[in-house]
């Protein structure tokens, strides 16, 4: 075996690693970004092609995880902005959830989900990455590339917005 294949492989197996670790996160979130499994699941891939081409700078990064999660949303932003234009031309609702999963079940689900995708994208980002994936201010300023002040702000704009929207439904 020479040296070049035996460095590719270690790369490939560095990163499988890391995909295991993260791939079902990066799932939820991108879940809830776009609210809806197919287009998860192309955000997810779309992110994890782009994080590999670029592994040896993902892995320099203060936080990996945290980089490809900006890959993640930065990819959902350009798909909201495309399924946005494509909702305004052709007059059909964008973002519906194709395939229900088991929690869907959950009395306020969709109407949390249509909530969600009514904030603007880096609202809904700092809400999806605070609240439903756990992470700190610190984090999640880290994953958007933003200050911890910014992540506060949206936050406070984004729970105010969402607490209007599901008092409406109720």
């Amino acid at each position: 075996m020479n040296h070049r294949a035996s460095g590719t492989q270690g790369v490939e197996q560095e990163f499988r690693v890391f995909v295991q670790g993260i791939a079902d996160s990066l799932h939820r979130t991108a879940y809830l970004l776009c609210g809806d499994w197919y287009l998860a699941d192309d955000l997810v891939q779309e992110a994890l092609a782009k994080a590999y081409s670029n592994w040896r700078k993902v892995q320099r990064a203060d936080s990996p995880s945290a980089y490809v999660r900006r890959i993640l949303i930065n990819e959902s932003r350009r798909g909201w902005r495309r399924n946005r234009k494509h909702t305004l031309e052709s007059g059909t609702r964008a973002l519906d959830p194709a395939v229900s999963d088991m929690a869907d079940s959950v009395v306020n689900r969709t109407e949390l989900l249509q909530a969600l995708q009514s904030l603007p994208a880096r609202q809904r980002a700092t809400v999806v990455l605070r609240f439903l994936e756990g992470l700190s201010e610190r984090e999640t300023a880290a994953t958007l590339g933003c200050s911890e002040g910014t992540v506060k702000s949206q936050t406070s704009r984004a729970l105010t917005k969402l607490k209007s929207l599901l008092k409406e439904d109720h």
